[in-house]
């Protein structure tokens, strides 16, 4: 006698559903962008490590004001010479570095912010990140972790990040910048003691083309009238000018300029 043979197709269907079920629950997982402090560490230590030293034994040397407004961020800060007769009335201690990333910023935050005690601190940085091909995300991720190692220190004080510009030179760079300064005013807003200072727009011509007169030789540095630009956008969150400034704490006279990058990669 034959015994019938039991269909498989029972089996075989529950095993697909279950197959379908996990691969759409993977699609759905948000992608976890690591901070890339803690995958590049040793690559920013070798690059900037002197210039981080340089200021601290300035800063041994002559300590500045403690409570001033900080600057902290790429060459847009380092290359601002003409501070003192752009922002007259407050003070300020600027410690830009010549081709810093978010990345790099993210990787020397515990000495280049909690040591000055701020009152107020201003990012600029993610340019840099962007030519050298990294993503939006990413940029974003530095910087909230950026603002998580200064949280440990200076729970209260507000930080402002301000955009990514549109010199001239980088203007076929400008889609990735666009998205890169969307997805940090996005997560900007959703914050307490964040701020977006949006500088894109009030750097293009009406009718959303780059403007020649505001920028240096390279076009990719501001001149004074593009810094007064930035002044004007600014000043309103840093509120009144002080009684007595101190002098701004300034970067060296001459750039220092780091070793190149790698040559960079299409986003």
């Amino acid at each position: 006698m034959n015994t019938p043979r039991r269909s498989s197709r029972p089996l075989s269907l529950l095993a697909v559903l279950f197959l379908a079920r996990c691969a759409s629950l993977l699609a759905a997982a948000p992608t976890v962008i690591t901070p890339a402090a803690t995958v590049a560490a040793p690559a920013a230590a070798i690059r900037f490590e002197k210039n981080v030293n340089d200021y601290e034994a300035a800063d041994r040397a002559k300590p500045p004001t403690k409570g001033a407004i900080l600057l902290v961020g790429d060459s847009q800060f380092f290359r601002w010479k003409t501070l003192a007769e752009d922002l007259p009335g407050y003070t300020v201690v600027n410690r830009g570095i010549d081709s810093f990333q978010m990345s790099d910023l993210l990787f020397f935050a515990d000495r280049l912010v909690p040591t000055y005690a701020p009152h107020f601190v201003v990012v600029h940085a993610g340019g840099n990140d962007v030519h050298n091909g990294r993503k939006p995300e990413q940029v974003l991720a530095d910087f909230q972790a950026f603002v998580a190692k200064v949280r440990v220190a200076l729970p209260n004080v507000p930080i402002a990040f301000t955009s990514t510009t549109p010199g001239p030179a980088r203007w076929d760079e400008r889609e990735v910048r666009v998205k890169t300064n969307q997805v940090l005013k996005d997560w900007i807003a959703t914050q307490k003691n964040l701020h977006f200072i949006d500088l894109w727009d009030a750097l293009l011509t009406p009718d959303g083309k780059t403007r020649e007169d505001l920028w240096v030789e390279d076009r990719i540095h501001p001149n004074q009238a593009g810094y007064r630009v930035r002044v004007k956008i600014m000043q309103p969150l840093l509120g009144p000018p002080e009684q007595n400034p101190a002098p701004p704490s300034q970067p060296p006279v001459a750039p220092v300029v780091s070793a190149p990058r790698a040559a960079p990669t299409k986003p």
